[in-house]
This record gives C-alpha cells, sequence and structure tokens, in this order.
C-alpha cells in the first residue's frame, strides 16, 4: 500500500481536488452555502471534483452544485454505505468500493489535494489520515479547511496546543491550509502546488 500512496506524490497541478464533507448538512446555513459556493468554484475552475459519493447532506450539496455549474464529479463510496448515505447516482462517474479503506485510497489516488468542508468524525478521520500521510513524507499534496463560521476553531487550537507540548512539529502544523472561504483556500493550495 505504501507503494501506491507514494507513486501519486508527484501532482503539480490541481486537475482533481478531494473534498472531505458531512452526510447531514448542520444546524448553520453558511454550512451548505459554503458546500455549494466549493461545488461551483471548482466546476468552473475546471477541477474535477472527488468525494464521498453520497447524495446526503453537505456532500450532495456540493455534489449537486458543482453539476450544476457544469463539473466533472468522481462519487467513490463503500458497497455498504451506498444505501445508507444514499449513493449520488447523478455523478459523471460513481464507484463503488469493497471498504472504507479501499475508498480513501482510492479518493487518495485520485486526487492531487483536499479540501475538508464542515462534518463530523467521518470528515475528521479522513483529514487528519491525509495530514499523517504527509507528515510521514507518503505524500506532498496540499491539504485545507474551510473554516466555516469559526466550526473548526477547537481544532486548530487543539493542533496549535499539541505544537506548544512538543507533540506535534510546527512544520507539520503548517501543512494545513486554513481559510473561511473556499476562494482564498483554492489559492493557499495552488501556491503549495506551485511551490512543491
Amino acid at each position: 500500500m505504501e507503494a501506491r500512496i507514494r507513486a501519486q506524490a508527484d501532482a503539480v497541478q490541481p486537475r482533481r481536488i478531494c473534498v472531505y464533507a458531512g452526510s447531514h448538512q448542520g444546524r448553520r446555513p453558511a454550512y451548505a452555502a459554503s458546500a455549494s459556493s466549493l461545488g461551483r468554484l471548482l466546476a468552473r475552475e475546471g477541477i474535477e471534483l472527488i468525494y464521498g459519493g453520497g447524495g446526503l447532506g453537505l456532500m450532495g450539496v456540493l455534489a449537486d452544485a458543482a453539476l450544476a455549474a457544469g463539473g466533472r464529479v468522481v462519487g467513490v463510496i463503500p458497497g455498504h454505505l451506498a444505501e445508507r448515505e444514499a449513493a449520488h447516482r447523478s455523478v459523471t462517474e460513481l464507484r463503488i468500493v469493497s471498504s472504507m479503506h479501499e475508498r480513501k485510497l482510492t479518493m487518495f489516488e485520485l486526487a492531487e489535494a483536499f479540501i475538508a468542508l464542515p462534518g463530523g468524525t467521518g470528515t475528521l478521520d479522513e483529514l487528519i489520515e491525509m495530514l499523517t500521510w504527509a507528515q510521514l513524507g507518503l505524500h506532498a499534496k496540499p491539504c485545507g479547511l474551510i473554516n466555516v463560521e469559526g466550526y473548526y476553531d477547537s481544532l486548530l487550537a487543539f493542533l496549535d496546543h499539541a505544537v506548544d507540548e512538543g507533540l506535534l512539529e510546527a512544520r507539520d502544523r503548517a501543512w494545513l491550509s486554513v481559510a473561511p472561504a473556499p476562494e482564498p483556500l483554492l489559492a493557499q493550495l495552488r501556491a503549495r502546488l506551485g511551490a512543491g
């Protein structure tokens, strides 16, 4: 598996971005508005959306917005979640995989950068795994999150605390780009790709 991961480390342009997002919409309308804005932005910029394949929650809002704007959307979902997360049957390409591990690895292999929208433990798991793989030198793909209305403030405070306590290197903390909206985050990710 490490060989498959390392082979994907040389991306230079954001042609495909993987977005992690919740299977619920959350209580604040700003979450769905940000997901919709990101979907439209990726489509407008000609960037293919790779995501978890669900049709519900922020995942569905994101995919619907990208599709409505003429974008290409690839969903990756395990068979056992296809019904629970209501697999989005209108995406450009829907890949049904056998497990969560295969889902995450497939999305990793397809993408050149990663973005997290608001979400729960699944979204957090996916983002942290990509940050960990970067820390371990398994890839050099940019990672970022859209901190909608401060949703991720507690996570960012934890990461800063881990640096202060000597349990996380500052250079690894700096791997995570953060912005309150899609446009500035995409600009940061592009700059990182260009610097790589």
